[in-house]
């Protein structure tokens, strides 16, 4: 089996920063027979589609007349990820180009052409197979030359407002250049120190490295001001921690930190109390809980799994919120600046 490590890479981006359940790379349609949902809608679409290329871009976006059904079973998905949580479905389809020194989006126009090509046949996907009107369309390369973002980023803009027209609200962006390692790479590396998942190569990969590896990675100083508003600084990007949920950063950083001792015992002190809780991380209940209090019960608002420290065992507190009206993440993300 021929493995990609660029795709492999994304592959464990969607799992261990995006939080997807389900991830596989090289996602096809097995065959025409698959049921094609909103075909009049799409159809529709893709003709809109064809007439925007033409007439903004003087780009035929195909040599010859193709249909929607034999056009789709000739494309993939490099790397096609879904999250659940709760009620709440999200889909991520990823297009991945690693050729460094001969990217194919290097060349304007080869690229408004290829990635016109990509949207339109994922949206088609996403809409036509999976029925879901919105979702996360990333086009990832570690290096895309400057003068071809400005022109891609306006052909998005343009095809993003097509698809309002037709009440289509995909999310589609660019993560190259220092955004790949910030909001990529960067937060692979850091999930690596607490994962444990031996089937994801990339991941193995990191940790094997890491065994060898004494270079010390920098961080963030400890001058910052602690009695400071957490919504007056950006802290939101702590090697690149921007791209995960905030109770999925919360769980993996804080697993580490507690198992590794990072924590000293005097702040785990403080961390069961309210009201420390409230002030440095805007919890309603104690971050920590300890599970001798339980009575081997599961307790509401504590995930379940236990973490270790100085050879006593808690509970994480599981309430956490990233709303205008309710947002945690300033003030965990200023706590974790202070420490790392």
């Amino acid at each position: 089996m021929k493995i990609e490590m660029s795709e492999s890479l994304l592959y464990t981006w969607l799992r261990h920063i995006k939080g997807c359940q389900l991830v596989q790379t090289n996602w096809k349609k097995p065959s025409l027979s698959w049921e094609m949902k909103n075909e009049d809608t799409i159809n529709t679409l893709m003709s809109s589609y064809i007439d925007l290329l033409r007439k903004n871009y003087n780009k035929r976006l195909y040599k010859s007349k193709v249909s929607v059904p034999q056009l789709l079973l000739q494309s993939e998905i490099d790397v096609l990820g879904a999250s659940f949580d709760g009620d709440t479905q999200n889909l991520y389809a990823i297009d991945v180009n690693f050729d460094e020194l001969e990217s194919s989006y290097n060349d304007i126009d080869k690229t408004i052409i290829k990635v016109a090509q990509k949207i339109l046949t994922t949206v088609m996907f996403l809409y036509g197979h999976f029925d879901k009107k919105t979702g996360d369309i990333i086009f990832t390369s570690p290096k895309i030359d400057e003068s071809v973002i400005s022109p891609l980023n306006k052909l998005i803009s343009d095809i993003q407002n097509l698809l309002y027209k037709f009440d289509l609200t995909y999310n589609i962006r660019i993560i190259a250049n220092d955004d790949f390692y910030d909001k990529i790479m960067q937060p692979v590396i850091n999930a690596s120190k607490s994962a444990n998942d031996s089937k994801d190569l990339f991941m193995r990969s990191i940790q094997i490295y890491n065994l060898f590896s004494n270079n010390k990675k920098s961080h963030m100083g400890n001058n910052l001001d602690s009695t400071s508003n957490p919504e007056t600084k950006d802290f939101k990007n702590i090697n690149g921690y921007n791209e995960m949920k905030i109770g999925l950063l919360v769980r993996s950083t804080l697993t580490r930190m507690l198992a590794n001792h990072e924590i000293s015992k005097e702040e785990i002190e403080l961390m069961q109390t309210a009201d420390y809780s409230k002030k440095t991380f805007h919890l309603l209940h104690p971050l920590l809980r300890k599970t001798s209090l339980s009575n081997g019960e599961k307790v509401m608002r504590y995930w379940s799994t236990e973490v270790e420290a100085y050879g006593e065992k808690y509970f994480i507190c599981s309430e956490w919120y990233e709303t205008p009206s309710n947002n945690d993440r300033p003030y965990f993300m200023k706590w974790l600046a202070l420490r790392e």
